[in-house]
């Protein structure tokens, strides 16, 4: 059976992989429990993903504040968006896994710091009635933690203003197909504006697609 520290691995050379998140962006965690310690386990930051060994992979306590300086000083070297990847797991109950990548056409779409509204009916996989895009604030830092898990409220997947994307799921194959679902849609929806702007279905039709959603996940 394959371990999770395996699985962190596998699911970050696949963002390279399948270009989702090309040459050394993005990352990838999951939420588990070591010596009764809850937590979670995440890509390291720097190191070529094709490159990655299990000792590479690192483990954050889910309740310890870590300081984003004195956490690599510390001989820690986890992604240094470990901050959100924590704070989605604590807020969170239903995250177990996490995708976050710099996927071509979800990071241009965030560069217009706008939500995708509902031109789609599979919107409705992210949660709710359009993908929202978190606003800005620098990478690794509180402030974007924050405005992330603002646009993730009643949601499983946002963008994020000027940089990417992030979702996630029950399990590492749950997030990142999501994040393939995003990416794609995103590029659908730069298709369409091009013929100028969409007809969008209305909130009511939307949450006819939400509820038909849960029965068609089980499928």
């Amino acid at each position: 059976m394959q371990n999770l520290k395996e699985e962190v691995i596998e699911f970050a050379q696949k963002l390279n992989s399948t270009n989702l998140s090309p040459l050394r962006s993005g990352n990838v965690s999951v939420r588990t429990t070591i010596n009764n310690t809850e937590g979670f386990l995440i890509t390291p930051s720097g190191i070529k993903y094709e490159l990655l060994k299990e000792t590479d992979v690192v483990f954050l306590e889910l309740n310890k504040e870590y300081d984003f300086l004195k956490i690599f000083n510390s001989g820690l070297n986890p992604s240094s968006e470990w901050r959100f990847h924590q704070d989605i797991y604590l807020k969170k109950k239903e995250a177990k896994a996490i995708v976050h990548a710099h996927s071509p056409h979800a990071t241009a779409v965030s560069a217009h710091g706008k939500s995708i509204p509902a031109f789609h009916y599979m919107i409705a996989l992210a949660g709710g009635d359009d993908i929202k895009c978190s606003e800005y604030a620098t990478f690794g830092t509180k402030e974007l933690s924050q405005n992330i898990i603002k646009a993730l409220e009643k949601r499983k997947a946002c963008l994020m203003s000027n940089h990417g994307q992030v979702a996630f799921g029950q399990n590492l194959k749950q997030a990142f197909e999501l994040a393939e679902e995003v990416e794609n849609i995103c590029h659908q929806y730069i298709n369409t504006i091009k013929l100028g702007e969409p007809k969008i279905l209305s909130f009511t039709e939307m949450q006819k697609i939400l509820e038909k959603i849960k029965s068609y996940k089980k499928g």
